[in-house]
């Protein structure tokens, strides 16, 4: 019965992935593990931010480590449900319209989440997850490019645009070799790297006085 609806309502309109991947993507993992594991609102201790740096910064690995598996899960999950949509869509570009469309409400979702007055985390885990999904190559040299930056300054803001940035110039690259064969992912790409980069003008401010915090990976007093 439920295989019948799924496919009833997937041929009827297809783009309802989109609207529950900004459901998925609202879900406040850091939030729901503050409150579970430390009795403790995120939003009222470091940064305030609800992402998994000041998870990590605030309630220790463990915790930001588990916060960013399970955002950037909510980024991998919303890409599935999209491509699975390819049996019930007249063609490839509809397919990539939806899949595109998920990618951005996915992240809105964690930006922007309807469980939290609308205020978010920064968009950088699940969009990891996302573009994980979509062009896993592009995105393990922006991984490692993240990874090398904070070791090397202990800026996650900093080592979080400049992988952004980098994604972007492959994705240009690529789609020019290509011919722009993939509008829809390009546009993706260009939409949610700037919004991580807007999200993040005032840690560039910080960045810029020397004022920014940097990130410890020294457990805390409290793990779960």
């Amino acid at each position: 019965m439920f295989s019948e609806l799924f496919a009833g309502l997937s041929r009827s309109f297809p783009y309802w992935v989109v609207v529950v991947a900004y459901f998925l993507g609202s879900i406040p993992t850091s939030y729901l593990v503050g409150k579970v594991f430390f009795q403790t609102d995120i939003r009222k201790s470091g940064s305030g931010n609800i992402g998994a740096t000041n998870a990590l910064r605030i309630f220790g690995a463990k915790a930001g480590i588990a916060v960013l598996v399970v955002d950037m899960l909510k980024g991998v999950a919303a890409i599935m449900l999209a491509k699975s949509m390819l049996n019930y869509v007249t063609s490839i570009n509809t397919l990539n319209w939806i899949i595109a469309l998920s990618g951005v409400s996915v992240i809105l979702g964690h930006v922007f989440t309807i469980f939290l007055r609308f205020k978010g985390g920064k968009g950088v885990a699940t969009a990891a997850g996302v573009f994980l999904t979509l062009t896993p190559f592009p995105f393990i040299f922006c991984l490692v490019l993240f990874g090398c930056v904070v070791y090397m300054t202990k800026y996650v803001s900093l080592g979080s645009i400049l992988a952004a940035f980098s994604f972007f110039v492959i994705e240009l690259v690529t789609q020019v070799i290509f011919k722009f064969n993939n509008l829809p992912r390009f546009l993706l790409v260009g939409l949610m790297v700037g919004l991580i980069v807007a999200r993040h003008k005032a840690n560039l401010q910080r960045l810029m006085e020397g004022k920014e915090n940097k990130v410890s990976f020294r457990p805390r007093k409290q793990e779960f």
